[in-house]
């Protein structure tokens, strides 16, 4: 007996666009009902169904591109930079850290910075008036 295998947990934002496009397919098919059904009872409902509708379809397909880029990106992500295998060079290992050289005694002192001088406010300027 084979063991199903378990799918893979979709990242957040891929869920997150499914469920906006779900809502927004949704939305255009209450519009396509209602449309119809105002246009066989002659209403005036049908204009701003269709209307409605309009909107919907524009909003399912900007929801369905949302999920075909946020998988994208959601799979580059995985992959890593430049590579065709999965997870390659996402985790890098680091490189060991080279040792610091240890002070000579008697070498050079540590360079000291000259004392900071308190503020002391300047005088408002002042045009200087030429004399002849």
């Amino acid at each position: 007996m084979s063991v199903p295998r378990r799918r893979r947990r979709l990242p957040d934002e891929v869920r997150a666009a499914a469920v906006r496009a779900v809502l927004c397919l949704a939305f255009t098919l209450v519009g396509v009902v209602v449309a119809t059904l105002a246009s066989y009872a002659g209403s005036w409902l049908m204009t701003p169904a269709l209307m409605a509708m309009g909107l919907g379809v524009f909003g399912t397909m900007w929801c369905l591109l949302e999920i075909l880029i946020s998988r994208q990106v959601a799979a580059q992500r995985m992959r890593g930079p430049n590579s065709a295998y999965p997870m390659a060079g996402s985790r890098v290992a680091p490189e060991p850290l080279a040792p610091r050289p240890l002070p000579r005694p008697g070498g050079a002192a540590p360079q000291q910075y000259p004392p900071q001088q308190p503020y002391q406010p300047q005088q408002p300027y002042q045009r200087r008036v030429p004399t002849t």
